[in-house]
């Protein structure tokens, strides 16, 4: 039984540590977009916001519909594919 238990614990504690992880892509916003409301930056804080408001803003940039000085460019780099889990693990960053 105690096996087990600690099985399940450690299955528990690596899926929990791999949903933190950033997905590819996501840990450069970071480059510019200030993780916390401490830093002082003309660049908006993106963690917390609606995956699906991420989505709308990157898809404007892609298609240049949103005037931006580089995210139009990132954007152009990604699918909607690889932005999704992006936008979500965002989300997720109170």
């Amino acid at each position: 039984m105690k096996i087990v238990s600690a099985f399940v614990f450690a299955s528990l504690m690596s899926g929990a540590a791999f949903a933190a992880e950033p997905p590819p892509g996501a840990s450069s916003c970071s480059g510019c977009h200030a993780g916390t409301t401490a830093a002082e930056t003309p660049v908006p804080k993106i963690n917390g916001r609606k995956a699906d408001e991420i989505m709308t803003t990157l898809a404007a940039f892609r298609d240049g519909s949103k005037p931006s000085t580089v995210m139009n460019r990132i954007a152009k780099g990604f699918t909607d594919d690889e932005l999704k889990p992006i936008a979500a693990w965002l989300a997720a960053q109170k």
